[in-house]
């Protein structure tokens, strides 16, 4: 897991908030998070991960065009 820093500028600290919400959003911690709270079936877990992996391909691909 990584360090996820923000900086708060002039005691903004609204605008900080905003800011680690969407930098942990983009860790996908809260996805994790949510993952974790229950328990998910070995067929779903694989079903899950295949459906990540062919979403990650495609947006490769879509990179490279």
């Amino acid at each position: 897991m990584k360090d996820i820093q923000v900086r708060v500028i002039e005691n903004d600290l609204e605008k900080a908030m905003r800011i680690l919400k969407k930098k942990i959003q983009n860790d996908g911690l809260f996805k994790r998070l949510k993952l974790k709270k229950s328990y998910e079936k070995p067929s779903e877990y694989r079903r899950r991960k295949e459906r990540e992996a062919c979403r990650r391909k495609k947006i490769a691909a879509s990179r490279n065009r």
